[in-house]
């Protein structure tokens, strides 16, 4: 059974884990699975880019093409700073 103490230092480090985790990551990316199946990055705009397996593979193999357009059409495109 632990002590009074340490059940008050666990507390604290919950507490602590739990205000850090509610504090949205800038630029930090992550990935969930979403509850219909679909996999989620989140870190990218305010709202998480949601697309289902077969969509992340299909874009994922445009990976060049994507580069190229980018490259491409630069000065059209605009950058978040």
């Amino acid at each position: 059974m632990p002590t009074p103490e340490e059940m008050q230092a666990e507390l604290e480090r919950l507490r602590a884990e739990n205000e850090a985790l509610k504090k949205p990551s800038r630029g930090v990316l992550s990935l969930k699975v979403s509850e219909k199946g679909a996999l989620s990055v989140y870190g990218m705009g305010r709202f998480p880019v949601t697309l289902y397996r077969e969509q992340w593979e299909k874009l994922l193999g445009m990976t060049e093409q994507i580069r190229e357009f980018i490259q491409q059409n630069d000065q059209a495109l605009k950058k978040k700073e």
